[in-house]
């Protein structure tokens, strides 16, 4: 929609005010909040963690940015042509995105579509000239949203690993003696579990933010800025190895006082400041690198002198067709949107896994609760964890199911790959394996065979996601099926099933096997009452 061919709407202006402008402004953004509103709760919750306390700053920082490139804008030409169909197409494709993330009851989608619903915002009311040159402010906007759960939790698991391996090597560089058993550090005198909180994560989302922020700020050849955005994740992951480091040090020589409490949370901010220190000393040394080096402050442009005009523009906002087009279509999407809810999600009747049987034929199950901190992490709406023992069995098989009513609003299923590493356990195996339960509803399907060890310890592992009929062996796969299933079944509840036995000294995979599936005839029989087809 191009506004050169059309006379001006004429403009209510008091003060340098445009009512008319404001108005249609205020109309575009207060009713497209009921499409975002399921993205804003959940940025809020988010907020209220660790690792994206950050969030809130973001906004912030993105008009900052706005308003310094803001003030270095060319007037507008009043005879130019105003290209606005970009902009008006961005926020309709921001508001059906929206709309479903709503439908699959997303909120990380619907948080994204809010982004392109931005973008889309800045395009209309400047133009596609003008406002394309104003998008980086806007994608800084990503730096607050959080990750996906099943996304995060893989980059948990990778940073946990890498910070473990370059931590054990700080330690033995100092001469203590220490042993790497997956996540767990083995002092000798104590072992300490680089755990979650330890990955690097709550560091390296706003230490990421400040490095788009300098590339953007620091004035120097392209791939300076490049260079500079780039370095945050190993900054990050080499001080937070170090600090775990230090925590080691500090534990063999002063006791296990020192990995907890005000001095562990101290060490954070610590490094965590020290990253910012290291970007600074990049800056300066690229700086060095220049044929004519600029001092640091003005290396990196912090000048805020004539932000206060440039935010009282707002005020003076074009009236254009676009807007008001814009801010007719928003309008009719949200009333829709508000007057056609998506329906309520079904949940299907099932028996509580309290109720799952201890005794399987001649098999003899006790039932053990989580510790507090793995069930916030599993976050499933119930499980059972039963290890189980035959007469003429030699091992015991632990059954653990975690099951979800809803799998589409920050929980759901993860796959056990990301678990084992936290007790030290490495995935020696792991392949797909056909299994026969002819006598069962599951039949023939394939699941996870996976050979896990510790030490001189082994276990064979089988593992699957039960998802509404479905027996899955892929995570991701099973999240998009969760979309669909969503969209056309009203369903997102699914389960994750699990079964372990250990391969004892002397005996093959193959009586492993035989066992395991043995108590698997048994339990299958009575799993669809509590993990529903």
């Amino acid at each position: 929609m191009t506004d050169a061919s059309i006379q001006p709407i004429p403009m209510s202006k008091t003060h340098g005010i445009n009512t008319v402008g404001l108005f249609w402004f205020a109309v575009v953004v207060l009713t497209a909040i009921p499409v975002f509103w399921l993205g804003f709760v959940s940025l809020g919750k988010a907020w209220l963690t660790p690792e994206y306390s950050h969030g809130p700053l973001i906004p912030l920082i993105s008009l900052y940015l706005f308003l310094r490139e803001l003030r270095h804008a060319p007037a507008v030409d009043p005879a130019a042509p105003i290209n606005r169909t970009p902009g008006i197409a961005l926020i309709l494709f921001g508001l059906l995105f929206g709309i479903f993330g709503n439908l699959v009851r997303i909120p990380d989608v619907v948080s994204y579509a809010f982004i392109f619903w931005v973008g889309g915002v800045v395009l209309t009311v400047m133009g596609w000239e003008r406002g394309k040159k104003h998008q980086l402010p806007v994608l800084h906007l990503v730096f607050m949203l959080p990750l996906p759960t099943f996304v995060y939790l893989q980059f948990t698991v990778f940073l946990q690993g890498i910070s473990s391996e370059v931590g054990v090597w700080f330690v033995k560089l100092v001469g203590i003696p220490v042993f790497l058993e997956g996540n767990v550090i083995d002092l000798g005198i104590m072992k300490l579990q680089v755990a979650e909180a330890c990955s690097g994560l709550r560091y390296l989302f706003p230490i990421l933010s400040f490095s788009y922020l300098f590339a953007i700020l620091y004035r120097g050849p392209f791939w300076h800025k490049v260079v500079m955005f780039l370095a945050a994740a190993p900054i990050t992951i080499l001080m937070n190895s170090f600090r775990i480091a230090m925590i080691a040090v500090l534990v063999t020589h002063f006791g296990e006082g020192q990995a907890e409490g005000f001095l562990h949370w101290f060490e954070g901010w610590v490094i965590f400041g020290a990253c910012i220190g290291i970007l600074f000393l990049m800056a300066i040394a690229l700086q060095r690198l220049t044929p004519n080096p600029l001092p640091i402050r003005e290396a990196i442009d912090l000048d805020f002198d004539g932000f206060g005009e440039q935010a009282r523009r707002f005020l003076a906002i074009d009236t254009s067709r676009g807007m008001i087009f814009a801010g007719v279509a928003t309008a009719a999407i949200s009333a829709a949107f508000v007057l056609t809810p998506p329906p309520p999600p079904v949940v299907p009747d099932r028996d509580a896994f309290a109720l799952f049987p201890r005794h399987l034929g001649e098999w003899r199950g006790q039932s053990a609760l989580l510790d507090i901190h793995t069930e916030q992490v599993l976050g499933a709406s119930d499980y059972v964890n039963t290890t189980y023992i035959h007469p003429s069995s030699p091992a015991t098989v632990n059954l653990f199911t975690a099951y979800y009513d809803k799998q589409t609003e920050g929980s759901g299923i993860h796959s056990p790959e990301v678990c084992l590493p936290v007790g030290g356990w490495e995935v020696f195996s792991i392949d797909p394996y056909d299994v026969s339960f002819p006598d069962t509803i599951y039949g023939d399907f394939t699941l996870n065979r996976a050979v896990i060890q510790k030490g001189l310890s082994k276990q064979l592992v089988y593992y699957w996601f039960e998802q509404r009929g479905r027996r899955m062996t892929n995570d991701y796969a099973a999240k998009v099926t969760v979309v669909y299933d969503s969209l056309t079944m009203g369903r997102t509840d699914g389960a994750m099933v699990r079964f372990v036995t250990p391969i004892l000294e002397g005996e093959s995979e193959d009586q492993a096997d035989a066992r395991m599936q043995s108590l698997m005839a048994e339990v299958l029989q009575r799993l669809p009452r509590f993990v529903p087809e």
